[in-house]
């Protein structure tokens, strides 16, 4: 930032060095005794400095050359990712640029891209665009403001859902000049709004206007990215081309990344399908997400010829559980929804079905350092402490872990107390409510084998505590729907965080979103102090002032007993032919294939 961090200054001018001109940038700070930053951060400062020719994870040196092929599983009928009418085809974030582009060895910080630097007000409620002149879509026409604003106001109205929420934040959307733009903001903005302003992917708005955005598309648009798209054969194969004439191959995000000539998404019906043409050669790299295929269904594959890595990362994996509907009556009472999380059988699912490879689950942020179960500081204790009626007694308790690890029969018997404590007895070998007699019976929804082996092992569990809960595996369409309408008893799903959690919080937590159908509230959860805590994680000026308000809402969601926590890898499979090549730096989201080469 070409300030040297203030907080005096009226106006925070912030300040990305070109690539192109790193002798002169070096000359100008070479007497500051503060660090120049290149970039634009979420909490605190960039890690990269002015003097920084590339990303710390990418090899300089790395070659250019070689094809990389892989798979795409299903079909696409578009090649525009922005709309949500049709399907689009794997790998366009190859073709189209954004203002600025994130570094994935950093929680959330972005560095110049199409955007050379930018001015940032204190309260971060307006932001000014200074475009790289330099900068040109691939028929070598230059991206101007005009072509932000012509993003910026088709995206917000026909752009995915994410997009239209933020960009409605904006109120005025200003172009100074040629390459200078201005957006000021309304009320309900938050420190994350100018961020995600800054990721905007930009536009030929010559060569969009009069086409319809939201119809199939697959002419290659003009575009300004790395690559270029070079074939089309709809639902079968798109090869994306590097474009030697890319305009900022030497810029700093740029360096030592897209060094394949040729990059090919072949796609097939299924997963099982292709797993074998890569098995046979046809394919040059896959990711493997699925362990029980990692552990078994590479048994025959030629070792000489191909190299598998399971590669450690530390962003949070998914919080994937059995999500209790709070808003059914059955699960109101907490009591119930602790007695079932004791009848999981964790041992024998992780044994049996992840190999012994996977961890359970603690927190709601799962191998990060924003997961609250363990021992948290004082500070967040006593930002929980103005919450204390709200809250249960268990969110102020030394750790917090929800995953009981003693032996199935004693859990069981806690389980079955706590039932009867809540109302719930054993008749005719049956679990019915004291009051009324309704049986304590519920359907468990899933959307894939794996799933559907979990659901069944906990229900054979629940039997013994005279629980019917019945597993139901549905197609995307079917389960998409229900959860849609919160029209599910327990549901097995996830929440996705990053390491820099800001917005989506209220939308996973929220009493508002809990109400509004479609929203990621899944557990209908409700709660004054979850609400605090959710809405002023964007307003986090530090990243210890972000991690306390995570791991509070962590304390908080866990004490409640949302879910049934599953399990997570904290590893990246993938496999890959002998003659690709890598750095030796994995950042802290794990694998950039962008920075990967073949050896000549």
């Amino acid at each position: 930032m070409k300030h040297y961090i203030t907080t005096t200054l009226a106006f925070c001018y912030i300040f990305f060095a070109s690539a192109q001109t790193p002798a002169q940038t070096l000359t100008e700070t070479a007497e500051a005794t503060t660090p120049v930053y290149t970039g634009l951060a979420m909490n605190g400062n960039p890690r990269q400095t002015a003097t920084d020719t590339h990303l710390d994870y990418a090899n300089p040196d790395a070659p250019k050359g070689g094809t990389m092929k892989t798979a795409a599983i299903g079909s696409f009928d578009t090649l525009n990712p922005y709309s949500l009418k049709n399907v689009a085809a794997e790998g366009l974030n190859l073709v189209y640029d954004r203002l600025m582009q994130r570094a994935w060895n950093e929680p959330f910080t972005l560095y110049p891209l199409i955007a050379k630097s930018a001015d940032v007000s204190p309260d971060r409620s307006a932001i000014t665009f200074h475009l790289n002149p330099a900068a040109r879509f691939n028929d070598q026409t230059p991206i101007t403001a005009q072509d932000v604003k012509f993003s910026f106001e088709t995206l917000r109205e026909k752009g995915r859902p994410n997009m239209r929420q933020v960009y409605k934040l904006v109120d005025t959307a200003e172009i100074k000049d040629q390459y200078t733009i201005n957006f000021t903001l309304k009320p309900g903005y938050d420190r994350e709004t100018v961020m995600i302003l800054a990721m905007m992917p930009v536009l030929s708005e010559k060569w969009w206007t009069g086409r319809d955005f939201d119809v199939s598309l697959l002419e290659p648009p003009v575009s300004s990215g790395p690559y270029n798209i070079a074939e089309v054969i709809p639902g079968r194969r798109v090869i994306y081309e590097r474009n030697p004439d890319y305009w900022a191959k030497d810029l700093m995000v740029n360096v030592g990344h897209y060094n394949f000539d040729r990059i090919i998404y072949e796609y097939f019906r299924d997963d099982t399908i292709a797993l074998e043409a890569f098995k046979k050669g046809d394919l040059s790299l896959r990711r493997e997400w699925d362990v029980s295929k990692w552990e078994s269904a590479y048994a025959d594959i030629n070792a000489e010829k191909i190299t598998r890595l399971a590669i450690p990362h530390h962003r949070p994996e998914r919080a994937h559980g059995l999500i209790f509907n709070l808003r059914r009556p059955l699960f109101e009472d907490i009591r119930v929804r602790k007695a079932l999380s004791l009848a999981f059988d964790g041992d024998w699912v992780g044994k049996n079905l992840y190999y012994g490879q996977f961890s359970r689950i603690k927190s709601f942020f799962p191998n990060s350092a924003l997961d609250g179960s363990g021992e948290i500081p004082q500070s967040t204790l006593d930002a929980l402490a103005g919450w204390k009626n709200d809250l249960p007694a268990s969110v102020f308790s030394k750790t917090l872990d929800t995953t009981d690890t003693r032996p199935l029969r004693e859990r069981l018997r806690d389980a079955s107390a706590l039932l009867k404590e809540a109302g719930w007895i054993i008749k005719d070998g049956k679990r019915v409510n004291e009051k009324n007699g309704e049986p304590l019976a519920f359907e468990i929804l899933v959307s894939t084998p794996q799933e559907e082996k979990i659901a069944l092992n906990f229900s054979k569990s629940l039997e013994t505590l005279g629980i019917s809960a019945a597993p139901r595996l549905m197609d995307t369409a079917t389960f998409q729907n229900r959860i849609n309408n919160y029209d599910y008893d327990m549901l097995a799903d996830y929440w996705q965080n990053s390491l820099s959690p800001g917005s989506e919080q209220m939308v996973y937590w929220s009493c508002n979103a809990a109400k509004q159908p479609a929203s990621f509230n899944y557990a209908g959860i409700c709660n004054p102090a979850l609400d605090h805590f959710a809405k002023t994680i964007t307003d986090a000026k530090t990243y210890e002032d972000l991690t306390r308000n995570a791991q509070a809402i962590d304390r908080i969601l866990l004490s409640e007993y949302i879910s049934v926590p599953l399990f997570y890898k904290g590893q990246d499979y993938i496999a890959f032919d002998k003659n690709i090549r890598r750095p030796n730096n994995t950042p802290l989201y794990g694998i950039v294939t962008e920075t990967w080469w073949i050896e000549p």
